[in-house]
């Protein structure tokens, strides 16, 4: 019987280094997702009805709706699954889009 090695894996960064890495990816998050929810904003009209917060809100959340229904469509992830791609953005995008047009139908009756 051959003599057990000890193991020589590596065990991760440290957990300083995963804190660092949590908080940049939360600061891009809550900015791409910003962004995001201000071109949908312009492309549905109602920019002039939302601040930044809500344009935050709307991102991130479209991401969410995006990554529901159109990423099994396309298999291309959101920004909410730490993707950062030309499809990720489009993908997050359609599903910002797709929310204000459900919170304009709801709020208005019509889509726009």
């Amino acid at each position: 019987m051959a003599p057990e090695l000890p193991c020589t894996c590596p065990t991760g960064p440290p957990a300083t280094a995963l804190k660092g890495t949590w908080n940049v990816n939360i600061i891009i998050w809550l900015v791409v997702g910003g962004l995001i929810g201000w071109v949908a904003s312009m492309i549905m009209r109602t920019d002039g009805q939302q601040g930044v917060i809500l344009n935050v809100v709307v991102g991130i959340v479209g991401a969410t709706l995006g990554g529901w229904i159109i990423s099994p469509l396309v298999g291309v992830p959101t920004i909410n699954q730490d993707v950062f791609s030309i499809g990720a953005l489009v993908v997050s995008l359609l599903g910002a889009v797709i929310l204000l047009g459900i919170v304009n139908m709801v709020r208005r009756g019509t889509a726009r």
